[in-house]
């Protein structure tokens, strides 16, 4: 009788490790999925818009944060529910509810993933050459080649939530000096957050998909299906999650907005023509000089990095919609290396300003933006069951249609500005 009772500790010794250990992965799964779809959000490319647009329309652009900011929580809040609550993919879901459209949605996200991992990359070569003083490209290929680096860990997804939180929380910091030592008008800004002097669709449109476009709409909730926390009876920590992640990006959009603002405000003009245009590197100069430019440096290559890992990671995760076996595991690690190294090559290459297709790509992903959108509405309103539910909350759905429409009305109206910034139509 004593033999089962002395064995009773032992046995019960592994089945807590592995509780403990499944609360880690689960905990550090959501962390993740917050700083990933966070960091994501607040990458070169938007950096490099908020600059050039404060540049261009001074505190009035402050109107465009602020819509993308209320389209944001109205994307999020939606896309992170559904997925979490199916337990799917949002190219499984998709196809699930309309055969064939997950397999469009794939093939626009890794397309649009494409063009916006190949400007994260210039967008770390700008960085560390303002950093180090670097050439570009050589940086933009030190940044690739890390970002592959950290994927051929076998734990890559431990490393990968590790990464992003401390780039994450360091640019926050970083982007807080600078906007205190700029003296922005305050005052100014939140007047035109709500009562603009101009409204831009073209500025809209680019902006929202800078940050909340293409992959970026799924980082986050791809990564928080990692924590197994899935299934509708979830959806109150999932919507805190996503209300976090909303929080930090919004957050940091207005403190770099009123950095550059600061900067315009008094004067200073940036030069947003030429090869070497770097508009928010010159704004950070004109604040602190040299320190400045060490400061934007830091803070443009820790965006690109997070943002390499964030567009190649859920990229990668569409390619599942196409073949199985890529969707989890050393599959998924290998695909993503594989997208971050076309990525790269393609960076190598190709002749456009980084500062020109920083901007283009935000444009690029804000015309996917409502084509996903639709679909998951669809879901929503007509194939509750899909997410395990018998009705989806009205409200969201009134709020992400409302969200859709906008996003419709917005990329109709500057198709063509988007792709003119990079010399084609008019």
């Amino acid at each position: 009788m004593s033999q089962p009772q002395e064995q009773t500790p032992h046995n019960q010794a592994p089945v807590e490790q592995t509780a403990k250990s499944s609360v880690k992965v689960s905990r550090s799964a959501i962390l993740g999925a917050i700083f990933l779809m966070a960091t994501s959000a607040i990458g070169p490319g938007f950096i490099t818009q908020t600059a050039t647009f404060t540049a261009q329309m001074g505190a009035a652009f402050a109107f465009a944060i602020f819509i993308s900011i209320l389209i944001d929580i109205a994307i999020q809040l939606n896309v992170w529910r559904m997925i979490t609550s199916s337990g799917k993919r949002a190219a499984q879901l998709a196809s699930s509810a309309i055969p064939g459209t997950g397999i469009l949605l794939s093939i626009l996200i890794v397309i649009g993933g494409l063009a916006f991992n190949i400007g994260n990359i210039a967008g770390g070569g700008l960085g560390l050459n303002a950093l180090l003083g670097i050439d570009p490209k050589l940086g933009g290929l030190l940044t690739g080649v890390l970002a592959i680096g950290i994927f051929l860990f076998k734990r890559a997804g431990k490393v990968v939530d590790t990464v992003v939180m401390v780039l994450g929380i360091g640019m926050i910091i970083l982007t807080v000096i600078v906007a205190i030592a700029s003296n922005p008008p305050v005052g100014e800004a939140i007047k035109q957050s709500f009562l603009p002097d101009t409204i831009n669709f073209a500025t809209i449109t680019t902006i929202v998909g800078g940050t909340v476009g293409g992959y970026i709409t799924y980082s986050g909730a791809h990564r928080y299906l990692d924590s197994g926390k899935t299934g509708p009876e979830h959806a109150p920590s999932v919507m805190r999650s996503a209300l976090t992640g909303i929080l930090v990006t919004g957050v940091m959009r207005y403190i770099l907005f009123l950095a550059v603002l600061g900067v315009v405000a008094s004067g200073v003009a940036l030069d947003l023509s030429g090869q070497a245009a770097n508009p928010a590197g010159q704004a950070f100069a004109a604040v602190l000089g040299d320190a400045g430019m060490r400061i934007f440096g830091a803070i443009f290559w820790a965006a690109a990095l997070s943002s390499v890992i964030g567009a190649a990671y859920t990229s990668a995760t569409f390619l599942s919609a196409f073949s199985k076996r890529l969707g989890k595991g050393w599959p998924l690690q290998l695909a993503t290396v594989a997208f971050i190294t076309v990525s790269l090559i393609i960076y190598l290459v190709v002749g456009t300003a980084p500062a020109t297709l920083l901007v283009f790509v935000g444009g690029f992903n804000g015309l996917i933006l409502p084509i996903g959108l639709t679909i998951f509405m669809y879901i929503g309103w007509f194939r509750p069951h899909l997410l395990r539910v018998d009705k989806y909350p009205r409200w969201l759905l009134i709020i992400g249609t409302a969200a859709t429409l906008v996003m419709w009305y917005t990329a109709a109206g500057s198709v063509g500005p988007i792709f003119a910034m990079i010399g084609i139509g008019g």
